[in-house]
């Protein structure tokens, strides 16, 4: 199943933010599926057009520290949005912002991220029940305990599994996180916690790992939180990256048997992302889609359900990497494959 409200925009430029985060990312994909001559007809078979799932504070409080909730849900709302998305430099100066543009104001992006965060439970529960399911939002695997970073507010992947086991809908889960960046949030917040296990492929070197492993204060900076699995690719290691990942999905299954997987399933490896901070991971199209369809198989020859989320990819192309993707997996379990 694909999970695609049509009434949830993806960029953020009524806000008045620059970052190449596009609509098109989720229309275009969704418009070639919609098209394709064998999916377009089926589409009552694979697409979910609405977010129905809602959340309340208590559920974002079992991840993030209480403090922060209350922040969220108060006049400082404005300054956390303002700090996660990075739209003022250390000059003072309005990076990558120009309120001047905007036709919304800044606090009302919260309630489009919580409905992302509600899209990804509502994802985990579909998959429960279908084994697959791939929503086209969530992924924002930066979100640490009392704050939010790397345009993440909010760690939905965590809130979502954590519902699900106060719920007893699950016990145990996994996180395989193929976005360009170390998923340094979702690490942290499940660290030294045996049922939900974390398998991070990104770039070894840049953000979030180009800070110091202490801040100023001392305080560990928990970007260097590892995760139970970390598999680092340096710039011009592309060609390793799939046998990497095949060898770390099997360590992972020697740790566990999950209920539930999440993917975390960036398409900023992309050679053709737009994203400044993903240029030392330049995966091809034909890389990406092996990517996807090892993980896929690897899942479902375990029998393990399968949430995906569309997570980091920037630009006017990275819609192409989902619409690749979602076309052959829907062959597959539509048994269209060959056909």
């Amino acid at each position: 199943m694909i999970l695609y409200d049509p009434t949830d925009r993806m960029g953020f430029l009524e806000f008045g933010i620059q970052i190449p985060i596009l609509d098109s990312k989720v229309t275009k994909t969704f418009e070639a599926l919609a098209q394709d001559p064998e999916l377009g007809p089926l589409a009552g078979q694979w697409h979910l057009a609405r977010v129905e799932e809602t959340l309340d504070r208590e559920d974002l409080k079992r991840v993030h520290s209480s403090g922060y909730v209350d922040r969220l849900y108060s006049a400082a709302l404005e300054k956390e949005i303002i700090r996660t998305y990075e739209l003022i430099d250390d000059q003072g100066r309005y990076y990558r912002y120009d309120p001047d543009h905007a036709t919304q104001p800044l606090a009302h992006l919260f309630g489009r991220i919580l409905k992302r965060v509600a899209g990804t439970t509502q994802c985990c529960r579909v998959a429960l029940d279908t084994a697959f399911c791939f929503y086209f939002g969530g992924g924002m695997h930066h979100a640490q305990h009392d704050y939010g970073n790397g345009f993440c507010l909010l760690n939905d992947i965590v809130i979502g599994l954590r519902k699900l086991q106060a719920e007893q809908k699950i016990h145990t889960a996994w996180v395989i996180d193929v976005d360009a960046h170390k998923g340094d949030g979702t690490a942290a917040l499940t660290r030294d916690d045996q049922t939900i296990r974390t398998l991070s492929v990104h770039m070894a070197h840049g953000w979030p790992l180009d800070g110091e492993p202490l801040h100023a204060d001392g305080r560990p900076n928990p970007s260097f939180i590892p995760s139970d699995i970390d598999i680092p690719i340096a710039a011009g290691e592309e060609p390793t990256y799939n046998h990497r990942l095949r060898e770390g999905l099997e360590r992972l299954a020697g740790l566990s048997h999950p209920d539930l997987a999440i993917v975390v399933s960036g398409s900023d490896p992309y050679e053709g992302d737009a994203l400044p901070s993903t240029q030392l991971l330049r995966l091809s199209k034909a890389q990406l889609l092996e990517r996807d369809q090892i993980i896929y198989r690897f899942l479902q020859k375990h029998h393990i359900p399968q949430a995906s989320l569309m997570a980091g990819g920037y630009g006017p192309q990275a819609w192409e990497i989902y619409a690749g993707f979602l076309a052959w997996v829907l062959r597959e379990r539509l048994n269209l494959q060959g056909r």
